[in-house]
């Protein structure tokens, strides 16, 4: 059946922001396919290289766009529209999914829709496919990846606010080069993850970063964490080896009381009752664990996407166009991707 002829909008949705290429197909709130095609070709270099993360962009998005199709059951006749990530993110790869989606919407001659990235993670919790429970508006929400940190105060689908926000590194890139420091291979977030939970997190203590208002600040707390262990392994060679679980618990354990506290105390000022977490480090189980535990006591009402929509995944984008579809805010060819697009 044709949906675009029973008012159901179906959506071809592209992500490229970073070193996924991903390609997403709804039909109204409900994820038909999601295809994610990762570049491990970054693992051996301990971070993302721009240029290699935009040719291998412009190697998978055929086969990803097409794999999405075929997964969902779906022809490009029966498309109402084409999204794609604007920005924030790396600019090469923006360019691929913005071009290729522009070339597809005017050779269907349906609308293109332009998504924010960071928009996108907090509509995660909306796909209807996701979770049965979705937050009310006014709600906050907690972003935090490996590009950003935020605090959002969230009015409705296309009225975004930050209350606060990293002024330097966020949380994830923290997290990742904490674990370069200390041998882990990329990405080390989750390893980091992973090693804590045999770890005790009161074993060492490292520095809570201290500003005003409700920003963040992470680079202190990294160095600190590096010249902890440089006055550590001068003592004791084999010090990181074997501490490491321990090392992982309680720098875990510094970043995520950090965020818990400054987000519960934004929530307790401005009267929020639903409380949310997206981005990609939201799928760290210390932060979940934390995040429902202070809900349950100040009886505020959690949400937390599945883990499938936690990182970078196009139908994030697609859940964010299927509101701006319904809006009728669409872009026009002269729409151009941005590194450092904000709300």
């Amino acid at each position: 059946m044709n949906e675009r002829l029973v008012n159901v909008p179906v959506i071809l949705a592209i992500e490229s922001s970073c070193d996924e290429t991903s390609a997403a197909i709804l039909s109204g709130r409900k994820v038909l396919s999601n295809i994610i095609a990762s570049q491990k070709i970054h693992e051996k270099y301990g971070g993302v290289v721009p240029e290699l993360a935009s040719r291998a962009h412009q190697a998978n998005i055929v086969p990803v766009v097409d794999q999405a199709l075929n997964e969902a059951g779906v022809s490009l006749r029966n498309l109402s529209a084409v999204a794609f990530t604007q920005g924030p993110g790396l600019m090469g790869a923006l360019l691929v999914g913005s071009s290729f989606a522009k070339s597809l919407s005017q050779s269907l001659s349906i609308p293109l829709i332009a998504v924010n990235h960071m928009e996108a993670h907090i509509m995660a919790h909306f796909i209807h496919n996701a979770q049965e429970n979705y937050p009310d508006y006014p709600f906050l929400c907690l972003t935090v990846s490996g590009g950003h940190t935020q605090i959002v105060h969230v009015r409705s689908s296309d009225d975004f606010s930050i209350v606060g926000e990293t002024i330097d590194d966020a949380a994830g890139e923290a997290f990742d080069k904490a674990a370069k420091i200390l041998g882990l291979p990329y990405p080390g977030g989750p390893l980091i993850d992973k090693n804590a939970a045999s770890g005790d997190p009161n074993k060492f203590h490292f520095t809570t970063p201290r500003i005003g208002g409700y920003n963040f600040s992470f680079s202190g707390l990294k160095t600190n964490l590096l010249y902890f262990l440089r006055e550590k392994k001068a003592a004791d060679a084999g010090f990181i080896e074997r501490e490491l679980n321990n090392i992982c618990a309680s720098y875990q354990f510094t970043i995520t009381e950090y965020l818990i506290n400054r987000f519960f105390a934004a929530a307790e000022e401005l009267n929020i009752r639903d409380v949310a977490l997206a981005g990609g480090v939201s799928a760290n189980s210390e932060l979940r664990r934390k995040f429902q535990a202070f809900c349950v006591a100040k009886n505020l009402r959690p949400f937390t996407p599945s883990f499938e929509y936690c990182t970078d995944n196009a139908a994030m984008i697609g859940i964010s166009a299927h509101y701006k579809f319904l809006k009728g805010n669409f872009a026009d060819l002269r729409v151009v991707p941005s590194a450092n697009i904000r709300m």
